[in-house]
């Protein structure tokens, strides 16, 4: 049986990642930074703003590996098929995810509630906005 696209698509993000950091393509919110502070698309200085993005998501990039151990599997998951989905991803976003998810882990432990193997549950859309999916 051959299954359609949309199904393998949609398996493919339920599935854990591996535990190791996640390649991203920053390309295009870098070109897209560097686009909104520019005076023109001929603006000489993108091609300055665009090598300035990519270098500090590349250190941040290298900050995730440092921490990668340190953060629960379930929100390395859950920050990596967030970063992947809805258009550019960055370094920045899943390093914000997985320590934002760390870091309520840790409020809710010491308040005795426990969340060890859960993942972090997405906010409500503001209203107007398309709510997320469970």
């Amino acid at each position: 049986m051959i299954l359609p696209p949309a199904l393998i698509l949609g398996a493919h993000l339920l599935l854990p990642v591996a535990d190791s950091v996640p390649v991203l393509n920053v390309e295009q919110v870098c070109q897209g930074i560097a686009q909104q502070g520019g005076v023109s698309f001929h603006d000489t200085d993108i091609a300055d703003e665009k090598k300035n993005c990519l270098d500090s998501e590349q250190a941040v990039r290298d900050e995730i590996v440092k921490q990668w151990s340190s953060f629960s599997p379930p929100d390395k998951t859950a920050c990596t098929n967030e970063s992947r989905m809805g258009g550019d991803s960055s370094y920045t976003e899943l390093l914000t995810c997985l320590e934002m998810a760390r870091d309520v882990r840790t409020m809710r432990s010491e308040s005795g509630t426990s969340t060890a193997t859960q993942p972090l549950r997405a906010l409500p859309a503001p209203v107007g906005h398309a709510q997320p999916r469970p």
